[in-house]
């Protein structure tokens, strides 16, 4: 797979927490949206515990995103971080009609992938 590919966030050892935010869009996309994201998302890569994120957008606006964490400290020391407090204030301002947030503990994991063929078919 290629750096750039899309795919879903690995299998961990269980038992981790998966923190799913599942959000509804305002429609004020101005006022740095974007820019929030994706510092947030550069941010919690450096949160000691972090194991990857999955995100999905669906027709309608609403989006959910999937964050792993190996334990409940991780997930504390990420809602206790400044920038992530401020940019929620600001999500719950201006970005979000509605959100919620589950932290569930996984107990199971396991990961499928296609194997690639070594050479392109016609080569």
């Amino acid at each position: 797979m290629t750096e750039n590919a899309i795919a879903p966030v690995g299998a961990h050892q269980p038992p981790y927490y998966a923190v799913v935010f599942t959000s509804v869009r305002t429609d004020r996309d101005e006022d740095g949206y974007a820019e929030t994201a994706t510092r947030l998302g550069e941010l919690v890569r450096d949160v000691p515990g972090f194991l990857g994120e999955d995100s999905a957008g669906a027709p309608g606006g609403l989006s959910i995103s999937v964050a792993y964490f190996e334990d409940l400290a991780g997930i504390e020391r990420w809602r206790a971080d400044a920038e992530h407090r401020a940019a929620k204030e600001r999500g719950r301002e201006n970005w979000f009609e509605r959100y919620t947030i589950h932290i569930a503990k996984v107990e199971h994991s396991h990961s499928f992938e296609r194997a690639r063929p070594a050479f392109p078919a016609g080569s």
